[in-house]
């Protein structure tokens, strides 16, 4: 069991929060091993500008606040930063949005990452079934879940087989392996993303729903460009740490 993951949602609960934010999320994710790009809270527009060049341009910007919760929808996203002065213009940006969306919002800074190149987008999600308890899901990643809702689901935990199936079942697995002019994409890394989110919502039962979409898969490598995870009391149990 991860203890800093343990701590991270300790704490997230102990403040009354059910969502967490986008770089704790982010931080239990790179704990269990799953990839994501660079990324790094910045309070202030100074340490934006130092996170951005040491990550590296084109560059992502997101608002980080516990209250609020649709950061595109608050103007609160902007993506393909190419130098300093576009980081330092969108970090004030970024805040005013945010402030206009929400008045009363608590503004924790914003969260640089390093811009994932695009690619082939799956999901990989969580989600406690009332019956069944944690179960995982699988599919094509971005719009195409809402669209498509081409998605297949495993009870947790999983093995490395039912893994290999879940990729298998949705039925734009032909994408996956390479449809056109399309390169075939690295299925092994997301049989490891799968298999460690399995053990990542197995150990902290309080996770109520995870969502790591979309997944960038490329042919080698995979990385999680957005990760949500929302939270819930257990009953009669106390977090464990």
């Amino acid at each position: 069991m991860n203890r800093r993951s343990r701590e991270v949602i300790k704490r997230a609960l102990e403040e009354g929060r059910k969502n967490l934010l986008e770089p704790e999320a982010k931080t239990i994710c790179l704990e269990y091993g799953i990839p994501t790009p660079e990324f790094a809270l910045a309070p202030n527009i100074h340490g934006a500008v130092d996170h951005a060049e040491k990550f590296g341009y084109p560059i992502v910007l997101k608002i980080v606040s516990p209250d609020i919760l649709h950061k595109t929808e608050a103007g609160g996203v902007l993506v393909g930063l190419k130098n300093s002065a576009e980081v330092e213009d969108g970090y004030r940006k970024i805040l005013e949005s945010a402030k206009s969306y929400k008045p009363t919002a608590r503004l924790l800074g914003v969260l640089v990452q390093k811009m994932a190149p695009a690619s082939t987008e799956v999901i990989v999600g969580g989600l406690k079934d009332p019956q069944f308890g944690q179960t995982l899901m699988f599919g094509l990643g971005g719009i195409f879940v809402e669209v498509l809702k081409d998605v297949t689901f495993r009870i947790a935990p999983i093995e490395e087989e039912e893994a290999r199936e879940m990729i298998k079942e949705i039925k734009a697995y032909p994408i996956l392996k390479g449809y056109r002019n399309q390169p075939a994409v690295d299925e092994e890394a997301i049989v490891k993303i799968l298999l460690r989110a399995s053990d990542l919502i197995m150990e902290n039962l309080e996770i109520n729903q995870m969502d790591l979409n979309p997944i960038m898969v490329y042919e080698k490598g995979a990385s999680v460009v957005d990760a949500r995870i929302i939270l819930e009391d257990l009953p009669n149990q106390k977090t464990k740490t």
